[in-house]
């Protein structure tokens, strides 16, 4: 009866382990045994040290405290860069807004235009033009797999090209595409052209679209406008001629929109060329030169030098011809300078009667002994030496003014240094540089032994009729303010007395066939035989007339200068400039009068009652 049910301790033994590991509740009591009293429950041992974790554990632990921190120091060092970055991006966007410049812009007018801005005469003709134009250009390296850049052969290309091209040399063309070397086929090549080669399916054929230059007038004022050349920035650069000078302000976006105006009259300009050509072929001249210039601005209305070229096709051939025979090539101009030398003479009071008779005999100094050309008398006054070219009358009146009253006033012409004009192509004159001997002075007197160009002579002849101020030459068209006020060189009388006296030499002496019927022309000849090595060719002659219209109230000069003309049955086998010069001046003047607001009238004229009878009491011819 005492004994334990079995199993019975086992389970209060284990209730009794577990007690002791953890703590129960309170007022749990464990079961007793049956019958025994309860006894005091016992007191509950202190909880047992939690035991250590393992070393693997531990080190897992403190990896994991570290990667940690390292992700955060990282996380840290990016947010700092990137703070510095913004900072620096947001200074740098607050300097280019103080002081940086803004961002470029394109007007709607930069990008219509051309990169080149255009030339108009002064009347608003194009002269100039860009435009976009096409190429035909060769590409070998257009396929880039290593096999021929043509489809077809080099010969059926250059047969094809050739049948859209008919001046295209075949076989040169051939010898091109065969070669395989890069080239240009053809510079410029019309739109419908582009397609044609296109459509033939030659991906090596290209056609790119470049920048042009064309002269819609063709060769008319080339040695005005001069020609352009493409630079290796592409870019279209002037050259020569007005093309250069206004290089800077045909490219500037700022005013290419605006064309600049020349001073040059298309018209003008046309009839001059024209004229100098038919007289050239006249004379069979080697070339000839010519300018029309108003008198009280100095603007060229026309500007010519023959033979001429074309700027839109400029060939090897065509150098020789891009001198300007008006400014770059200077000449003795004989005669021309008599009329100067007279000015100078009356105005220094060399001369005061214009009635008195003047030895004309020939001039001995030392050995040299210069006579006229043909018996004009024993003693010429003042408008019979002019009307009929005395060199010997010249020469005393020359002798009497003196070296240094001539020198100054050709100097005061700028006869002494280059002419004064835009163009780049200026000669240097032939300026004696020593003191002046006598008989250099009496030479100069009548325009040998100094050499100038044609527009040295316009000018000079602009300040002798004018009133008597110089003004220099341009070829940009002025408006009323920006005429140069001039430098006096003569007096206004004396201005006065040279245009009765060069309207006497139309009227009665060499310059007769120069006379235009109601155009009131005044002007002298000159014929001067060209220098070589010092020594004068007889046979080679430069002839020049110099004349102003309408000497009652002159507004234009003319100077047209022939070289070397020869005696033809159009001259009457003569080669002085009373025979050919003179009557290319008489035929234009008709021509471009009435252009320039001058026309013929009958009833006007300068009054040369005065010295009209010192002409008419004798009758003599002169021919220089």
């Amino acid at each position: 009866m005492n004994a334990q049910a079995p199993g019975f301790g086992r389970l209060a033994s284990g209730i009794g382990e577990g007690a002791a590991q953890r703590q129960l509740p309170l007022g749990f009591d464990l079961p007793s045994s049956r019958g025994r009293p309860a006894a005091d429950p016992p007191v509950s041992p202190a909880p047992a040290p939690r035991p250590a974790l393992p070393t693997g554990r531990v080190q897992l632990v403190s990896l994991r405290q570290e990667l940690l921190l390292t992700a955060r120091a990282r996380l840290l060092v990016i947010a700092l860069l990137f703070v510095l970055l913004a900072g620096a991006a947001l200074l740098r966007l607050g300097w280019l807004g103080l002081a940086g410049e803004g961002p470029a812009r394109t007007s709607l007018e930069a990008a219509l235009l051309p990169e080149r801005g255009e030339i108009t005469d002064r009347n608003g003709v194009p002269l100039a033009r860009a435009f976009d134009a096409y190429a035909l250009w060769f590409n070998p390296r257009a396929m880039d797999d290593g096999g021929s850049p043509l489809v077809r052969s080099p010969q059926e290309v250059a047969a094809r090209l050739a049948a859209i091209f008919p001046d295209m040399d075949e076989s040169r063309t051939a010898r091109l595409l065969a070669s395989g070397r890069p080239s240009y086929l053809r510079r410029r090549i019309l739109p419908e052209e582009a397609n044609a080669v296109f459509d033939l399916g030659e991906v090596a054929l290209e056609t790119p679209r470049e920048q042009d230059r064309h002269y819609p007038q063709g060769k008319l004022a080339a040695h005005v406008l001069g020609y352009v050349v493409e630079e290796e920035d592409g870019t279209l650069g002037g050259r020569v001629g007005m093309e250069q000078v206004l290089d800077e302000r045909l490219s500037d976006p700022e005013l290419r929109s605006r064309p600049a105006a020349l001073s040059i009259d298309l018209r003008v300009q046309g009839a001059l060329e024209d004229e100098m050509r038919s007289g050239m072929l006249a004379t069979d001249a080697i070339g000839a030169a010519g300018v029309v210039l108003d008198v009280d601005t100095g603007e060229v209305l026309a500007l010519a030098s023959l033979p001429d070229f074309d700027p839109n096709r400029i060939a090897e051939e065509d150098v020789p011809n891009m001198v300007n025979r008006v400014t770059n090539q200077v000449s003795e101009l004989g005669s021309t300078f008599k009329p100067l030398t007279v000015a100078a003479a009356i105005d220094a009071g060399v001369i005061r009667d214009l009635s008195r008779d003047w030895d004309a005999s020939p001039v001995e100094i030392g050995r040299r002994r210069l006579a006229d050309h043909g018996d004009k008398g024993d003693a010429l006054n003042i408008p019979e030496a002019l009307a009929y070219s005395s060199n010997t009358v010249t020469m005393r009146v020359a002798d009497q003014l003196g070296a240094e009253r001539m020198k100054r006033v050709l100097m005061d012409l700028h006869m002494h240094e280059r002419p004064k004009i835009e163009l780049p192509a200026r000669a240097l004159p032939f300026w004696p540089k020593d003191d002046w001997s006598r008989i250099r002075t009496m030479t100069v007197g009548y325009g040998h032994g100094i050499a100038v160009t044609p527009l040295h002579l316009a000018s000079a002849y602009a300040a002798m009729v004018n009133g008597g101020l110089w003004r220099p030459a341009t070829l940009r068209k002025l408006d009323a303010g920006e005429v140069p006020r001039g430098k006096r060189v003569f007096k206004a009388s004396t201005s006065a007395r040279m245009r009765q006296l060069l309207r006497m030499i139309a009227l009665y002496g060499t310059g007769r066939s120069a006379d235009a019927k109601g155009y009131r022309v005044g002007g002298k000849t000159g014929s001067a035989e060209k220098n070589f090595g010092g020594r004068y060719v007889k046979n080679k002659l430069i002839s020049t007339f110099a004349a102003a219209f309408p000497m009652d109230r002159p507004r234009y000069v003319v100077v047209v200068t022939l070289d070397e003309p020869r005696g033809t049955i159009a001259s009457s086998y003569q080669r002085t400039a009373a025979w050919n010069a003179a009557p290319i001046v008489g035929r234009l003047v008709p021509r471009i009068g009435p252009m320039l607001g001058v026309r013929p009238d009958d009833n006007r004229d300068v009054d040369i009652s005065d010295l009209r009878y010192l002409m008419e009491k004798r009758g003599k011819d002169g021919e220089t």
